[in-house]
């Protein structure tokens, strides 16, 4: 790869710079060698920004690719309805690599057009984890130029044992069924785990990276919970775990536990800054204390939040406590796009409706900070994210500043969270590679994904249908159990106006 010299930009550094200056910026190994005026380009590649701006590229800290081929399938239902219709019925078998390859491929694209170039992938399997599958994601992402963080999110308990109520509600020929479906085994996921390990972590030139995943703690078990801890702090790993995501969370802490899940995780020593805790809707006041001693970081994702009615994290209680955020998208079928720049927006506005104290409103800088320092906090990558400087990782997007976002330019970082779509970019870098270049990938053949995936669609169709009529099945079970959950009084709201 030879040297790369980004000319004449408007470089804005990191969330913490209040405007950009014009500057040129050395790329050497990957890496930001130089940034400052007149740099010396002899033997070097050179990319023209005159007249666009040149920004850390955005980091999305939450996402599921196994949910990209299914955008647009459902309408807004709550977390535990809408989970029914997530997961295509397959009992038996592996997934074809072909189509994971294909999916995954769809969301790098999607994403490195939109100027991000980095993903916390928390990537589920159907039915059960293997290695063909793990090899797809991972080898896709190499495939893309993108950096990404790939966990194995697998349940290994019953599926009425995650639930509150459930176990009275459902008819025994159904918890049965549950029972005999197929289920890993926590030695199966950790055996799993020394291959993503052995093989993934720190490939494609150190772009691609593991995490450990449990999912939720209330689909795990203790040991398998404290295993994963132990695996992410021997390898300085994120351990994604999404905790009170709904208020059903809430409850089921309450019946299952006689604690929020929070002080759960707390209690059996796992929650560190290893932890991404993912949503934190349904945290009080003493789970934000708990979080802030913690270390941990929190995971927002307040467009899938409102889309599956789970409520409004407490933003600006999480951050006096001194707990550091990230920003995600969670997935195509919960956010239905990948488009950060979208939650970006959400998250500077969505805290207005759950806070008179328009003081404590985020403000842009913060939500910049989330997407670029927190998305470096959740990476721990031995090169720094999120700014440009000496020593960061080469990856930038440049936007064009003649766009409608920037027409009059008053305040930069205002008008990037508030103003941009993603439609202004027009170059992408990871790692010093160009992976865009005039809005065209050169790294993905996007036709051939499209047209392999034209050809997949009437199946892809008839998966969702098949999935709507195994839903119908438990649904009243499942409705009955969420309004029982919505019916307790738990001491506080995170739902709007109520």
């Amino acid at each position: 790869m030879s040297d790369l010299v980004i000319r004449g930009g408007d470089v804005l550094r990191s969330a913490a710079s209040p405007t950009a200056e014009t500057g040129d910026i050395l790329i050497r190994d990957g890496r930001i060698a130089a940034v400052g005026p007149d740099i010396d380009a002899l033997g070097c590649e050179i990319l023209d920004a005159t007249g666009q701006l040149v920004i850390p590229g955005l980091v999305n800290a939450h996402l599921h690719s196994p949910g990209n081929f299914m955008r647009g399938t459902l309408d807004g239902l709550p977390l535990e309805v809408f989970m029914l219709y997530e997961v295509p019925h397959q009992t038996e078998g592996e997934e074809d690599p072909r189509r994971v390859r294909l999916r995954t491929l769809l969301g790098a694209a999607e994403m490195l057009k939109l100027g991000i170039t980095s993903v916390a992938d928390d990537v589920f399997f159907v039915p059960l984890t293997s290695r063909s599958a793990i090899d797809a994601v991972a080898g896709a992402y190499v495939e893309s130029g993108m950096r990404a963080t790939i966990g194995l999110d697998q349940p290994i308990v019953v599926e009425y044992e995650k639930y509150p109520f459930l176990t009275d509600l459902l008819p025994d020929d159904i918890k049965r069924r549950m029972e005999d479906a197929p289920r890993e085994t926590a030695d199966g996921m950790l055996a799993h785990y020394d291959h993503l390990i052995d093989t993934w972590h720190e490939a494609g030139d150190g772009r691609i990276s593991a995490a450990v995943s449990c999912s939720a703690p209330q689909r795990a078990t203790p040991a398998y919970l404290k295993a994963l801890s132990d695996l992410a702090r021997s390898y300085d790993l994120p351990f994604f775990c999404h905790i009170l995501e709904s208020k059903l969370q809430r409850v089921l802490g309450e019946e299952k536990y006689g604690q929020s899940l929070v002080r759960y995780v707390d209690e059996l020593g796992i929650l560190d800054e290893q932890m991404q805790v993912i949503h934190a809707i349904w945290v009080d006041e003493d789970d934000i204390a708990i979080l802030g001693r913690s270390g941990a970081i929190v995971a927002h994702n307040p467009v899938c939040n409102m889309r599956l009615g789970s409520g409004v994290m407490p933003f600006r209680a999480l951050r006096n406590a001194g707990v550091p955020l990230c920003l995600g998208t969670d997935e195509a079928i919960s956010d239905d796009s990948h488009n950060l720049w979208v939650a970006m927006k959400t998250a500077g506005m969505i805290h207005a409706l759950a806070n008179p104290d328009f003081d404590a409103w985020p403000k842009a800088e913060e939500i910049l900070s989330a997407v670029w320092d927190g998305g470096d906090r959740l990476m721990r990558r031995a090169e720094p994210l999120g700014r440009i400087e000496p020593g960061a990782a080469a990856d930038l997007a440049i936007l064009d500043l003649d766009a409608p976002a920037f027409r009059p330019l008053h305040d930069i970082r205002r008008q990037l969270v508030l103003c941009e779509t993603g439609s202004s970019v027009v170059h992408t870098i990871v790692g010093g590679q160009i992976v865009m270049r005039d809005m065209q990938l050169t790294t993905i053949d996007e036709g051939a994904l499209l047209e392999e995936l034209r050809a997949l669609e009437p199946q892809l169709r008839a998966e969702a249908e098949s999935l709507r009529g195994s839903a119908a099945e438990v649904l009243p079970y499942y409705r009955r159990m969420v309004e029982m959950a919505a019916a307790r009084d738990v001491g506080f709201t995170r739902w709007v106006g109520r």
